[in-house]
């Protein structure tokens, strides 16, 4: 489910997707471009929203096509080195566009394929967000999507509150009262 007020999830859901309608539709040929009437023909290819596709697919209207972007070719990409694929460039919401497919496509290894994608990549990320140099950020996040610039960024301001607490923080000292020895209590 959206959330209202996320702009990023808005942004992610008018990603455009690929969809074939099981029954003829009429008064929406405006979604089918090709179409000459005000109706769309019962196994038409029309490229929609993914909201509207979402909607769509649970009226049972249309089924959804996956985006190429979830190949099987850019999955065997993955599978060779996750960390030098650039998502960003197919899809830069990829993981909630993902995400929000699961449940209405038949695809049953897409989940498991975000999860792969996410645990190959995760471990870099952070690696270069702690490690890279701040000349060197936006080179580095060319090739990241939106959640993953997020986690980026997060690691990159922790790691700089860190650097800050060495330099400026107040140093942990032994308390008062255990330097004082304990004398032993005869009775």
């Amino acid at each position: 489910m959206s959330s209202y007020y996320d702009l990023d999830d808005l942004l992610a859901e008018e990603e455009t997707v690929s969809v074939v309608f099981r029954v003829a539709a009429d008064g929406v040929g405006i979604l089918d471009p090709g179409s000459e009437d005000n109706n769309v023909e019962q196994g038409a290819k029309v490229d929609v929203p993914l909201w509207l596709a979402q909607d769509l697919c649970q009226r049972q209207a249309a089924f959804i096509n996956l985006p190429g972007y979830f190949s099987q070719r850019v999955r065997k990409e993955m599978q060779a080195d996750p960390g030098c694929v650039d998502i960003r460039t197919r899809c830069p919401y990829f993981y909630g566009v993902g995400c929000k497919l699961v449940p209405i496509t038949n695809d049953a290894t897409l989940g498991s394929f975000l999860l792969y994608t996410l645990r190959g990549r995760y471990k870099d990320i952070l690696s270069k967000a702690h490690s890279a140099a701040i000349s060197s950020t936006p080179k580095v996040m060319q090739i990241l999507s939106r959640e993953e610039t997020m986690l980026f960024q997060a690691g990159r301001d922790s790691m700089t509150a860190f650097k800050r607490w060495r330099v400026e923080g107040t140093r942990m000292e032994r308390a008062a009262v255990l330097g004082k020895k304990r004398k032993s209590q005869e009775l």
